[in-house]
């Protein structure tokens, strides 16, 4: 039996739609009988009209009228469609019921809307679920805090908040110490146990109306609303307790955590988020140098703002003279310790300032390596030492590079390229990395001693001796020189214990079979000790200081290669 098919207006009903007409020109509206499906509890006199049924929608009660003022008017027996989605409730203490209104509006002879036809239908899961979507786009997905955009937002509002009204916030980073040490102890999912616990800890201590968000992987961005600097020092410390107090539960268990913190003071000393966030930044990073699970509040500090206007007038300077090629080198020389013939020069670096001035290598290289430059300036030396050992087939020249450059892929390509473009060059360059740099990861340096090594090129530990580098690391390095730090060296004839220190590296060296150079070597007695010692090479003051004019004679038919 085929069943009965329902009115439309059950349909309609069931639905959660109504259908109406509405003259705008006398603004009445007439609804079909499903009204009531659609909003319950509305009195009929509140939706007669387009005025008084403005009067229930949100967020603006002339979402209505606009829909169709932003639609382009189509003359004719079909209309204008037009599409609009708002809100409906009689109170505030009433539930939103959504709405999703599409119809036809028809224009008058002057081209404006007479009258609309439509439906409405309820469309609460529609709007649930782009709020839902529009909540997670705003907060962490681990911690459910804000996320650091949206932080960012409100730092920026509680900043133009404090600039108005004349009161005082504080904005603050929430640093949680060494977690990269719970990563590789326990796994990341242990780690993110404890940002989340952090998070909660940190939430509960908050006040009404202060703002927390996720700044980063193991940072969170605090805003505290009406806080002074005596307020903040006390919210700092009641954070730091709560996060050191007790351990954080997890299911490889208790695992127990500090964190830093670094505070500025808003409007006072910074007046927009840059400022906040960087000098926030800097206090954090300030206070984890001087003690983890601390806490530091940014303040003016005139000779850091002198270093830094140092630091842009220095890093404008090697960034000219790099382009305008006054990077140059001055040799050192290294002689045989008991011939005092020459074995070869270091390479130091020289920046002409274009004024007669030349910047010495202490000048140049700590500031470059600070500022992030120092990979630039070891690129351009390079070229340099390379362009002398081509011109001059019978020297061997030396070249420090930086520990930032030890590892640059960039680096490794142009001494790559260099070796194969000047033949028999890499047999006479010696490579010297700092102790340092050599025990910072043993494998990746060894992969690049060996690559330079494949090329014919001999490889130097700098100032050995200031580091922790075992012999058993030089043999696995495959070192051919070890410099001797001059710290030890210069005091030999007055020092047992340098003697003694100096004396019993040289030993361990020759029986592996490594070359040995003593640094700043300043006279005679040291340097005869020294030889008598058994060490291969001196250099230093004795010997002679670095010089920017040539100790050798170029052939009269070369020329240094263009360095690119």
């Amino acid at each position: 039996m085929t069943p009965a098919l329902p009115q439309a207006s059950d349909i309609l009903a069931a639905l959660g739609q109504a259908v109406f007409a509405w003259d705008i020109a006398s603004d009445a509206i007439v609804w079909g009988e499903q009204v009531s499906a659609v909003f319950p509890g509305i009195p009929a006199e509140r939706l007669a009209t387009g005025a008084e049924f403005a009067k229930l929608i949100e967020p603006a009660q002339t979402l209505r009228t606009a829909a169709l003022a932003l639609t382009s008017p189509v003359h004719g027996a079909d209309g204008t469609p037009y599409r609009v989605e708002y809100g409906v409730r009689m109170s505030a203490s009433d539930p939103v019921i959504w709405i999703e209104e599409t119809g036809r509006w028809f224009a008058g002879p002057d081209g404006r809307p007479t009258r609309a036809i439509g439906s409405v239908r309820i469309n609460n899961e529609r709007h649930a679920r782009d709020e839902e979507l529009s909540r997670l786009a705003r907060l962490d997905p681990l911690t459910g805090e804000l996320n650091r955009s949206h932080l960012i937002a409100a730092l920026a509002e509680a900043i133009e908040e404090t600039t108005r009204f004349r009161s005082t916030a504080a904005f603050m980073l929430v640093g949680i110490d060494h977690l990269a040490r719970v990563n590789d102890a326990f796994g990341f999912d242990v780690a993110d146990a404890v940002i989340l616990d952090i998070a909660k800890r940190i939430r509960a201590r908050l006040r009404g109306g202060d703002v927390l968000g996720r700044f980063s992987g193991n940072k969170f961005g605090l805003i505290l609303k009406n806080c002074t600097v005596d307020d903040m020092n006390v919210a700092a410390e009641r954070f730091l307790a709560g996060i050191r107090d007790e351990v954080v539960p997890t299911k490889s268990g208790p695992v127990s955590v500090t964190a830093s913190i670094g505070a500025v003071s808003l409007p006072r000393y910074a007046r927009n988020t840059d400022e906040a966030v960087n000098r926030a930044h800097e206090t954090l990073d300030a206070a984890k140098r001087r003690r983890v699970g601390s806490f530091a509040a940014w303040r003016p500090d005139a000779a850091r703002d002198a270093q830094r206007r140092v630091n842009i007038r220095v890093t404008d300077e090697i960034v000219t003279a790099l382009n305008e090629r006054r990077i140059r080198l001055a040799y050192e020389p290294v002689v045989s310790a008991v011939s005092r013939e020459r074995a070869f020069h270091e390479c130091l670096v020289r920046m002409d300032q274009g004024d007669g001035q030349v910047l010495l290598a202490p000048d140049i290289v700590p500031v470059a390596e600070r500022l992030g430059l120092i990979r630039l300036v070891d690129h351009r030396v390079l070229e340099l030492v390379v362009a002398e050992l081509a011109a001059a087939p019978d020297i061997c020249l030396s070249l420090n590079i930086s520990p930032d450059t030890t590892m640059d892929p960039d680096w490794w390509a142009g001494i790559e390229s260099l070796m194969l473009a000047h033949p028999g060059v890499a047999e006479r360059l010696i490579i010297e990395i700092t102790e340092t740099v050599a025990i910072q990861d043993i494998d990746e340096v060894r992969a690049f001693v060996s690559r330079l090594k494949h090329f014919g090129s001999r490889i130097a530990i700098d100032d050995f001796g200031a580091g922790y580098t075992s012999f058993r690391n030089l043999r696995k390095l495959g070192v051919d020189i070890v410099k001797i730090d001059g710290a030890f060296v210069q005091n030999i004839t007055r020092s047992a214990d340098d003697r003694a220190f100096v004396q019993t590296l040289i030993d361990l060296a020759r029986r592996l079979d490594i070359k040995t150079v003593a640094e700043w070597v300043q006279d005679e007695e040291a340097a005869n000790m020294l030889r008598d010692w058994g060490c291969d090479y001196i250099q230093g003051r004795l010997i002679g200081l670095a010089a920017v004019e040539r100790p050798w004679s170029l052939p009269s038919d070369s020329a240094l290669p263009a360095a690119s």
